[in-house]
């Protein structure tokens, strides 16, 4: 199953049965992704399940259609078992950012945690999950592919959010601020969390 997400409404590629659901359900072969897609830009479907016969061919055409950002980030955890936050356009996110020409996927996530909390002395853990999300720039689909991986801290220095990202928090939060943080976050960032709780 892939799992992407617009304005958050998804889009879902399946090659199994998949049970009785709000969503539009289509078979892939007979779909105009085009269209799809700009139903549920402009809010006119809460989201849509495309049926798959075969899954990876599917997928590789779906991503056809979009200009491909790779992406990294992480779920930072400190010594009291607390997860970093960042604060940005009005939501509670995880640090992550673009892959760099000549950066592994590692060390763009590790970098782009320090950029964007000001914090130091980070250990890198797991391959968390990778998500999906489609965002529009210069009148064009983007879909951007975000590597995630676990990390954990034993710094205790004050954080610095980067502002010229817009970011204008970074915080450390408990488990019931978090839950909380969930409820203004993004879709694919409640999958992050969701991966983490399953292992």
């Amino acid at each position: 199953m892939y799992k992407v997400f617009i304005n958050e409404r998804p889009i879902i590629l399946i090659d199994s049965f998949f049970k009785e659901s709000e969503l539009n359900i289509l078979h892939y072969k007979n779909t105009n992704i085009s269209e799809v897609i700009h139903k549920l830009k402009v809010g006119k479907a809460l989201g849509f399940i495309l049926f798959c016969y075969n899954l990876e061919e599917c997928w590789i055409d779906f991503k056809s259609h979009f200009n491909l950002i790779s992406a990294a980030g992480g779920l930072v955890l400190n010594s009291q078992k607390e997860f970093l936050f960042i604060f940005r356009n009005g939501k509670w996110d995880l640090p992550k950012g673009k892959i760099e020409k000549g950066e592994q996927i590692k060390e763009t996530a590790l970098r782009e945690v320090e950029e964007e909390c000001g914090i130091s002395k980070l250990i890198l853990g797991e391959f968390l999950i990778t998500t999906h999300h489609i965002f529009f720039h210069n009148n064009k689909n983007k879909l951007k592919e975000t590597h995630w991986f676990e990390m954990e801290t034993k710094s205790n220095e004050v954080l610095i959010p980067q502002l010229d990202e817009g970011i204008s928090i970074a915080i450390f939060k408990n488990k019931k601020e978090t839950v909380k943080a969930l409820e203004n976050s993004y879709g694919n960032i409640r999958l992050v969390f969701e991966k983490y709780y399953q292992k």
